[in-house]
């Protein structure tokens, strides 16, 4: 699991949200299927360098957004309903879209970018 998922100490994103992004993307294209077990906090923030409250806030966000679903002495597991069955995949869409829009902003902003140029670079990618 601590392969599929990686903090980049660059990326101005705090940790937590880059777990939870990369977590939520492994479960909207299926890599993770419901019922699949994830980590344990210890492990996972072990694995990736973390402290156990940066991977807990993530997993708890995840909880929150009806992703996971934990249980005393059954571990994390992708919850079964995860996915376009447990809400609006319109929902789910724009808020992937949301956060990859505030990923690029922030790696744009970081570079130096204004606004006019985030624009425009959106602007021709999208033709």
């Amino acid at each position: 699991m601590s392969a599929l998922v990686t903090v980049d100490p660059d990326d101005p994103t705090p940790p937590y949200e880059q777990v939870r992004r990369q977590l939520a993307d492994l479960i909207g294209v299926g890599r993770l299927a419901p019922g699949d077990r994830i980590p344990p906090l210890r492990q996972l923030a072990g694995d990736l360098g973390l402290a156990v409250g940066t991977v807990a806030r993530a997993y708890r966000e995840l909880e929150s957004a009806g992703l996971l679903e934990s249980r005393r002495g059954g571990g994390t597991r992708v919850a079964r309903t995860s996915g376009p069955v447990s809400g609006s995949l319109g929902d789910t869409t724009s808020r992937r879209v949301d956060d990859l829009a505030a990923s690029y902003v922030m790696r744009a902003r970081a570079l130096g970018a204004d606004d006019r140029l985030v624009r425009d670079a959106v602007r021709r990618q999208l033709g």
